[in-house]
């Protein structure tokens, strides 16, 4: 099969899954100048020909409705082409080059608090284009997430839509149609496996995969290892989850208790609800007024509504919105007379100045594994009106350098899962510098023996981001190498703690 073009264009390079409704496919397209690689799903072959010409009514429908989700979403793989070969089904879809959120997991253990906030906060606008469609996607799990390698953005695939239309049967007199539960066990709410889903049927979906990245564990289901399984109240039905979560904020513990309630009307209504509920957690910025989509039934629109809702602005993006800046000066008198100035600034994002790119770790290379590009800060004049106006109920943060200082202790102490935690999402997935994502991270400094702190220095402190000088010395595969580094830190309000988002070498 793999020596023939399929459909006279598509050249199958290998499998990458198989399941009850079919395979898919890695392709090339011989048709495009490129060699374009796509994902192609061969759906199983209909036997009955009252049922094939249903299925193939309804497939073309469901075709129709993929190609406009990809067309409206860059997080949803594109449709390339569909069309039936001997009985058989086949899409063409967007091949997307990253990992699966259950391969991440496997590969660098538990996520941190701020990388589940990241990808809840992706993904929902994607979720509320979707539903704004009137479709549920109804197969919402770490396998159908992939994070996408080219810019670390989650990608929403696998919809449920086209496995209902292959599941389709027809009664003995061809008069009446049912359709078969879409779903993954574990991952699905009750009137989901009722046949019956709705909006807040993905929100539960997506609130259990958040659950299962900070844990590692799901509510018992079949097929299941027990020791993965997450325990159930007796007397509620709660899933109790966040004893094994013990270091999740409660802000962001109650919107997923409220994402993943038992019955639909205790849920987020919409995803754009969900939203609106994580960004008041973590941000002063008053919530948008939620959008109302009307109730959904599984079946599919065969028309294109009238009306839409758009997408959600991309509000979430950090340098948007006004940047009000805030300056508040505190000056501590020791004995060694020290004094600290920390200038904050409310949402800003300084860029630092280009600096050279590290090359791949691996556990023979003698250079630190904190490089990677950054781009050049700016410092905005101080706004005294401003920092008068500032909370008196404020805490204060931390020093940077206290937890620069901790976090080369978690590494000579081999906690190396502590250390990956103190490193933002953006960091972790930095190719360049981790390839392989943790098991990278954990290879490089299984070859140090020893680090050493000489020097941790602040240099710049602000509301959402600091700058610390380290120098340090440490003995790798018998080779003792001596640097200087300059760090860049992130504040993430979830975890109350500084996070190193990016490194670089400071040449002598």
């Amino acid at each position: 099969m793999t020596q023939t073009l399929l459909n006279n264009r598509y050249r199958l390079i290998r499998g990458l899954s198989s399941g009850g409704f079919g395979e898919t496919f890695l392709a090339e397209d011989t048709h495009m100048p490129s060699g374009r690689r796509c994902v192609i799903k061969q759906l199983k072959p209909i036997t009955n020909a009252q049922t094939y010409q249903l299925v193939q009514e309804r497939f073309q429908r469901e075709a129709a409705i993929l190609e406009e989700l990809g067309e409206g979403s860059n997080q949803i793989p594109k449709l390339y082409a569909y069309f039936p070969v001997n009985g058989q089904f086949y899409l063409v879809q967007e091949w997307i080059e990253g990992e699966t959120l259950d391969n991440k997991l496997r590969q660098q253990g538990l996520f941190s608090e701020s990388a589940v906030r990241d990808i809840l906060m992706s993904l929902l606008p994607v979720l509320d284009y979707v539903h704004s469609k009137r479709i549920v996607h109804r197969d919402i799990k770490p396998a159908n997430i992939i994070v996408r390698q080219r810019d670390g953005k989650p990608v929403l695939i696998d919809f449920g839509a086209v496995k209902e239309t292959m599941g389709t049967v027809v009664n003995a007199q061809a008069n009446n149609t049912s359709s078969i539960v879409i779903g993954t066990p574990g991952f699905m709410p009750s009137e989901q496996a009722a046949g019956r889903p709705v909006y807040s049927s993905d929100l539960y979906s997506l609130g259990l995969t958040a659950i299962f990245l900070l844990t590692g564990k799901v509510p018992p289901a079949p097929k299941i290892d027990p020791a993965l399984w997450l325990d159930i109240d007796p007397s509620t039905g709660n899933i109790l989850w966040r004893r094994y979560a013990l270091n999740v904020s409660p802000n962001l513990a109650d919107v997923l208790d409220k994402g993943i309630e038992s019955h639909p009307r205790d849920r987020y209504p919409t995803a754009r609800s969900m939203l609106d509920a994580l960004q008041s957690a973590f941000s002063p910025i008053p919530p948008t007024v939620p959008a109302k989509h009307p109730p959904i039934i599984s079946s599919l629109p065969t028309q294109k509504s009238a009306q839409t809702v758009p997408p959600i602005s991309s509000t979430l993006d950090r340098g948007s919105g006004q940047k009000s800046i805030i300056i508040g000066s505190l000056i501590l008198g020791s004995l060694i007379g020290a004094s600290v100035i920390f200038g904050l600034f409310l949402n800003r994002q300084p860029q630092l100045a280009p600096e050279q790119a590290a090359s791949p770790i691996n556990p023979s290379s003698t250079q630190s594994p904190f490089s990677s590009p950054s781009q050049s800060s700016t410092i905005s004049p101080v706004n005294s009106n401003q920092a008068n106006n500032r909370s008196r109920n404020e805490i204060s943060k931390p020093s940077p350098e206290q937890i620069v200082r901790e976090q080369y202790s978690n590494i000579n102490n081999r906690q190396y899962q502590a250390a990956w935690n103190k490193l933002s999402y953006r960091f972790q997935n930095n190719k360049t510098v981790f390839p392989d994502g943790y098991r990278s991270y954990v290879e490089w400094w299984e070859t140090v023996s020893q680090v050493n702190l000489e020097e941790v220095t602040n240099v710049e402190v602000r509301n959402d981001t600091a700058t610390v000088n380290i120098r340090l010395q440490y003995s790798k595969s018998g080779k003792v190498a001596s640097e200087s580094r300059r760090l860049l830190l992130v504040w993430d309000a979830a975890s109350a703690s500084w996070l190193i988002d990016n490194t670089k070498l400071i040449r002598d």
